[in-house]
């Protein structure tokens, strides 16, 4: 007979059954709604990057395959190899606008793992921890998996650029908070905080003697000269601060699985214990592709932000088609965010009804906190001809959704 075991308590908070009076069932059982019209070969997901289309540089493979050709290579201690270490604090010190000494640096299983294994070594249970909403999708997840109690932070989206909840955020110190989780550039939104922004946060933080977690994994994927800082660069935050980085997206390099946690010390080697047990290390091999990472691909890079700001524009002019629909301002990521709470359906309905009319796999807003509910996240990382059909096809079953609703 199967199990009828429930799964942990831990596991069941993963799905953050406190939100189904939000979204009429808890994310875990909304998630399974979309999962279960997804196998059709014919659907094309938008949850991640077209890798076939933008795939990784070419010295990826070149230096994976060194590596492993060098059997000493295979093992290295859980932080990571003490060379690859070395070589990223030099690259991150001048990406980021402030030193980096190599026990800063954890190499981690992809920035996922970073993310995981920072907020495991440094939130207690029942500690109030906040969090801007919208963000990434696993923020809440993995803090209510350990039994932290969110506070949502609120992040909107104005003409001028974005507008985060700063009293919230200075209330949610008052009320014991002692960690900021978010992402810049915002993921979903793709919006890039302003330096005036991250100076309040960093008074904030300094205040309240907190940590902030930035997930920057999107920070070299900005357009239009978007000035980005890095908040770690900020006057004292480089003690309270720790930013997560990867090659995963704007380069591609997601299927190595690497990602790199810089950090304080002390919260270093609190992240590499928690990785010496989830892990044990980062893929060994792997590993030494950060050494060209940051280095070696500038130029590429920026021919590659430039392909994607095409399909950005083009993204934007299709959706525009439709006068109802609210399009954020979007300076980072390849993600857009659109707007479609006018037509008065639950996020479900929406995302279902572009699985099954358009054969568009899109993720719905509910997935990134209480805020994103009314919205949707398209990656338009994608083959342009391929795309451009694509969005076709989710005009027009918009169009006929905002129809029926009478608009």
């Amino acid at each position: 007979m199967p199990s009828t075991h429930r799964g942990s308590d831990r596991l069941l908070r993963l799905h953050l059954p406190e939100r189904a009076d939000q979204i009429g069932q808890s994310v875990r059982a909304a998630d399974q709604v979309l999962r279960e019209h997804a196998d059709d070969p014919t659907v094309l997901d938008t949850t991640h990057f077209d890798t076939v289309r933008f795939p990784a540089p070419d010295w990826a493979l070149e230096t994976f395959a060194a590596a492993a050709r060098d059997g000493s290579l295979a093992y290295t201690g859980y932080a990571g190899h003490p060379a690859v270490r070395a070589a990223v604090a030099a690259s991150a010190a001048t990406f980021t606008g402030f030193p980096v000494e190599p026990d800063n640096v954890v190499i981690t299983p992809g920035t996922q793992a970073a993310l995981f294994a920072t907020l495991a070594a440094t939130v207690d249970t029942g500690a109030p921890v906040a969090v801007v909403d919208p963000d990434y999708l696993f923020n809440a997840r993995i803090l209510r998996f350990l039994d932290a109690d969110v506070r949502y932070i609120p992040l909107t989206a104005e003409e001028s650029g974005p507008n985060l909840d700063l009293h919230a955020l200075e209330d949610a110190f008052a009320a014991g908070a002692r960690t900021l989780v978010f992402s810049n550039p915002n993921n979903p939104t793709g919006a890039v905080y302003p330096r005036a922004i991250l100076e309040r946060i960093a008074d904030l933080a300094r205040a309240a003697d907190a940590l902030v977690v930035v997930d920057a994994l999107y920070s070299r994927l900005v357009y239009d000269t978007t000035a980005y800082t890095h908040l770690r660069s900020l006057p004292g935050m480089a003690d309270r601060c720790v930013t997560l980085l990867g090659p995963s997206k704007t380069e591609s390099l997601s299927g190595y699985r690497i990602g790199v946690a810089i950090a304080p010390q002390p919260v270093a080697a609190g992240i590499e214990d928690v990785l010496s047990t989830m892990a044990l290390r980062a893929p060994a091999y792997a590993q030494h592709l950060l050494t060209r990472w940051l280095v070696d691909d500038h130029a590429w890079v920026a021919a590659r932000v430039e392909e994607l700001r095409a399909l950005r524009d083009h993204t934007v002019k299709r959706l525009s088609e439709l006068d109802w629909i609210r399009l954020h301002p979007q300076q980072g990521t390849a993600y857009l965010f659109p707007d479609v709470s006018r037509l008065g359906l639950t996020d479900q309905e929406v995302a279902t009804a572009l699985l099954r009319e358009a054969k568009v796999m899109v993720s719905p807003g509910y997935q990134f906190g209480p805020r994103g509910v009314g919205s949707f996240r398209v990656c338009y990382a994608r083959d342009e001809e391929q795309w451009d059909a694509a969005l076709t096809r989710i005009v027009e079953v918009l169009d006929k959704l905002a129809t029926g609703r009478g608009r």
